[in-house]
Formats: C-alpha cells, structure tokens, sequence
C-alpha cells in the first residue's frame, strides 16, 4: 500500500512537470507536430522516472537522511540529462545546447548535493540529541531533557512531546515515593500504636494468668488498665475505619442539615468531661448565625478539633469557638490557650498519626485532625491551623453555606 501510494504520488508530480512544459510550449508558439512528439516523449520520461523512483524506494526508506538526500539530488539532475539528452538525440535542440545544458545540470547536481549535506547537518544533529535523550530517560535518568533543536518544525515539535512526557514522568514517579513514604511511615505509626496498648493487655493477662497478681485491689486495677487498652484500641480502629470509608461524593450529596447552634452544643456536650477534668473553661460566641444551616458532619470536625484543644492547652486555660459569615460561607475558628505549634511542624498537623510529641507519648490517636481535614474538604471546605509556640494555636474552617 505503501509503495503504491509513493508511485502514485511520483506519477502525479511527474504529470504536471510535464503538462507544465506542454502547455510553456504552446505558448512559446512550437508548431502542433513538435507539441505532439514533447508530449509523448514527457509522457515516457514520466513513466521511467516513476519507475526508477519505486525501483529506488526500498533502498531509500532504510537509508539514513543525509543519503536520502543526497540521492534526491542526483535522481533529480539524472533524469534532466537523461530527458536534455533523448531531446538532444531527436534534434528538438541542437547538440552544442545539449552539452551547455548537461554542464549546467552537472554543476547544479554538486551544488544541490552540497545544498543537501548543508540541509541535513542540522537535521541530523537535533535526530541525535533527540535519541541520545530517549536512551538516557530509558536507562533512568529522569533528568535528562531535549531543549531547544534547531531542526525541522516536526522535530522541534516531537522535541518538546518527549520533554513535556519526561516532566509528567520525573513528576508521577515523584508523587508516588511521596506516597510510598507516606505508606510506611503510616504502617509505621499505626503499627506503634497497635503495638504499645496491644504489649500493655499482654503484659497483664500473663500475670494473671501466671498468678503473680491475685489480690483484688490488685486485679480490679489491672481490670480498669486492661479496659482503657481495650479503649484505645477501639478508638484507633474506629478512626482509621471512618478515615477509610469518607467518601467525598457522599458527602457531597447529603442533603440532611443541622443548625450551627445544636452542632455546636453536640460538639461541646461530648468533649465537656474532658474539659472539666482539666478546669479548661470552653466558650462559644455565635451571634448572628446561631440558625445557619450545616452539614451534621461539622459535629465530628468541632469535636475533633476542641479534643485537640483541650489535649494541648494546660489547666485553667481556655478554648473559644468563634463563628461568622464570611465570603459566602460560614467561618467557625476554633482558638486555645495552649503551648502551641512551631512553625516547622504546621503543614504537618494534618497527617494521619503525625504528633507533636515525638516520642507518640500523648493521648489520641493522631487521626482526629486528619478526618477533620479530609470532612471539611468533602464539604468543598478549606480548613487551616495557625500557632506560635507558647501563643496557642487556632484552627479555621470555612465551608460553603447552605440554606436551611
């Protein structure tokens, strides 16, 4: 199909060069016999030069640029002193022309092979940058890029391509060791925090079982640690289940709505044991929006962040929450009196497990900031922490407002 296609072509351009000098003919006034003999004999060059060119086309396709080149130009001048020579032989021009046309075609044949190697230098030189950049990115170095060619258009154009899929490469592969590290330092995280409530049961149970505890002072203590174990435990699974399963587009779709007041009121009434067991006082200054309309889900975002307020804030200290309209949503800030957060460590406080607490010593199992996160975002949200250390910290939450 392919070498058809290329006779095709070669017949039709050789068709017109040939129509082209019968119809230059006539205008030139050559008598109707001449015009005659012109034109069948272009019509035989025609069908010689298309043969040659297919007989020449395998060869052509397997050699390099430069040769193709090359070859062009002497095909090209070839056939004129073949086409100068039969009309020289039939006497349509004298032999004295012919030979003066011949010289001229042999000089353009150099000058048209010196154009071509001229052509092709350049051309060749952006085809070798181009492959010498496709091995290096094949043998792994990402870094490797094209740049500027100074070749033909398509070159230029193939050039920029394989630069740009470089980039989305070096970046793909980047954002997945981002990920991957995120993996293991959460099978990390959760695997420490498995283990200590886990070794702290185990512990227990075997000193029971062994008899070396058998009092029951004794027994009803370890009884209440084993039962706080068994808390944090369920705790931790909970989290990491309701994490798992958030499904954006859920969320998105609920259509159920509460009043900022009464989700502000849960959110409170479920952390109030723990504030009170601190003397933290906890405030809330809702005016003007008490009524807006909310998303039942801000009752485990405000818990969240108000169980981490009063985690972190000493005794006697205090968390408010604040609430207004602003930019067509409602605002609630959530601010503590408590030892703060370096600057270092605010993009990280909502990563899974991530702690202020090195050591992962505190309360908590490191998710509650992360599902806050990952809620207020499902709800076409925003939600960021501000701190200095020993100045408190404040988290604000913004989310689009929806009529009640």
């Amino acid at each position: 199909m392919s070498s058809l296609r290329s006779a095709l072509t070669v017949a039709t351009a050789a068709g017109c060069g040939a129509a082209g000098a019968f119809v230059v003919g006539s205008i030139a006034g050559m008598p109707r016999e001449d015009l005659v003999d012109l034109l069948l004999l272009l019509s035989l060059a025609a069908a010689v030069t298309t043969l040659v060119s297919v007989g020449l086309a395998r060869w052509m396709r397997e050699a390099a640029l430069r040769h193709r080149l090359v070859a062009l130009s002497i095909l090209a001048v070839a056939v004129a002193t073949a086409n100068v020579g039969v009309l020289a032989k039939l006497m349509f021009v004298s032999a004295h022309d012919g030979l003066v046309v011949i010289a001229l075609l042999v000089f353009a044949s150099g000058a048209g092979i010196g154009v071509a190697l001229s052509l092709s230098t350049s051309t060749m030189r952006a085809f070798r940058q181009v492959r010498e950049t496709a091995r290096a990115l094949g043998s792994g170095d990402l870094d490797a890029r094209i740049g500027v060619v100074r070749g033909d258009p398509e070159l230029t154009a193939i050039a920029r391509v394989l630069d740009e899929m470089a980039d989305d490469l070096q970046e793909s592969l980047e954002r997945e060791r981002v990920l991957e590290a995120r993996r293991l330092d959460l099978i990390a995280a959760v695997s420490h925090d498995l283990r200590t409530p886990l070794a702290s049961l185990r512990a227990m149970i075997e000193a029971i079982d062994d008899g070396i505890v058998q009092d029951p002072p004794s027994l009803r203590r370890y009884a209440s640690e084993m039962k706080g174990s068994v808390g944090s435990l369920v705790e931790l699974v909970d989290d990491l289940f309701e994490l798992v399963k958030l499904d954006a587009r859920a969320i998105e779709s609920e259509t159920e709505r509460a009043r900022l007041k009464d989700i502000v009121a849960a959110a409170v009434t479920a952390c109030g044991p723990h504030a009170d067991a601190k003397a933290l006082r906890v405030s809330a200054q809702l005016t003007g929006v008490e009524d807006v309309a909310c998303s039942p889900r801000m009752v485990r975002v405000l818990q969240n962040l108000l169980t981490n307020a009063i985690r972190h804030t000493p005794a006697d200290g205090s968390v408010t929450i604040d609430a207004s309209l602003r930019e067509g949503g409602l605002s609630v800030i959530v601010s503590d009196t408590g030892e703060g957060i370096a600057a270092d460590d605010l993009d990280r406080v909502f990563e899974p497990f991530w702690r202020g607490d090195r050591a992962r010593s505190s309360e908590g199992t490191g998710l509650g900031l992360a599902l806050a996160q990952r809620i207020v975002e499902s709800m076409n949200g925003t939600i960021e922490a501000r701190s200095e250390l020993g100045s408190g910290s404040r988290f604000l939450v913004w989310v689009p407002v929806h009529e009640a």
